[in-house]
């Protein structure tokens, strides 16, 4: 597997957004009330997402180390920016769907993540790669769950009569707890999966996840993950007697 086609299945599977790293839980629950609003809302933050990963990959050597977030976070409120006018001017149904949740893509701890912890260290093609998988993942998550809520909870998927009419809809799942039960119902699902596939001995689903710890893999600095897998506490200082 080479590195770039490594970027997309770490994106899509080792760590993906949703199912793994438990990132961008706000438009998440909020958004996902039908598959439609999953795409939109994905779909928007992969455009962002590989554009600021690519100019800020482009731009690693120029910006000073001291200003670099608040550079970042230029960079992607701009790509933000655009991406809100065209789903404005050519999508409005979706655009007035998702609301304030797409000019939220500016603080949304993926994209921040992946520029800090990836694109401002690594070359241009690469951070694409990585974009482009981190942004189907979330993409890929934001959908399964929006089809499982929009069909539970009105018997439909994309607007389309999927179940019969005597069908009774379960409206709690298009309302905010449906979108914790629907998460935590396919996290799960995905967690018997690997643990499954783990006991068979599956080498890909060895791979799946980082339940080692950052600290011992050997593909820390070019991962990522660090930045949110493997936070520890610091170890507190001895003081004058030798005291912690």
């Amino acid at each position: 597997m080479n590195k770039n086609t490594e970027r997309l299945y770490n994106g899509l599977v080792k760590e993906n957004p949703t199912f793994v790293l438990m990132l961008g839980m706000c438009p998440t629950l909020a958004v996902t009330t039908s598959a439609i609003n999953g795409i939109g809302m994905g779909l928007s933050t992969t455009v962002v997402l590989v554009l600021s990963n690519m100019l800020i990959s482009m731009l690693r050597k120029i910006i000073p180390d001291s200003v670099r977030m608040p550079a970042f976070i230029v960079v992607v409120a701009s790509f933000v920016t655009m991406v809100q006018f065209l789903l404005e001017g050519f999508v409005p149904s979706l655009y007035d769907s998702l609301g304030i949740y797409i000019p939220l893509i500016v603080v949304n701890c993926i994209i921040l993540g992946r520029a800090e912890s990836y694109a401002s260290k690594n070359p241009v093609l690469p951070s694409i790669f990585d974009g482009i998988g981190m942004g189907l993942g979330f993409t890929v998550g934001l959908t399964a769950i929006g089809i499982v809520r929009e069909l539970v909870g009105s018997g439909k998927i994309f607007d389309y009569q999927i179940l019969p009419d005597s069908y009774e809809p379960i409206t709690i799942f298009i309302l905010a707890p449906g979108a914790f039960f629907v998460l935590a119902l396919l996290t799960a699902l995905q967690n018997k999966v690997k643990k499954k596939a783990e006991a068979k001995g599956d080498p890909i689903a060895e791979k799946i996840g980082c339940g080692s710890g950052c600290a011992t893999c050997g593909k820390k600095e070019t991962c990522g993950g660090s930045m949110f897998m493997d936070v520890r506490p610091e170890p507190k200082k001895a003081g004058k007697n030798g005291n912690e």
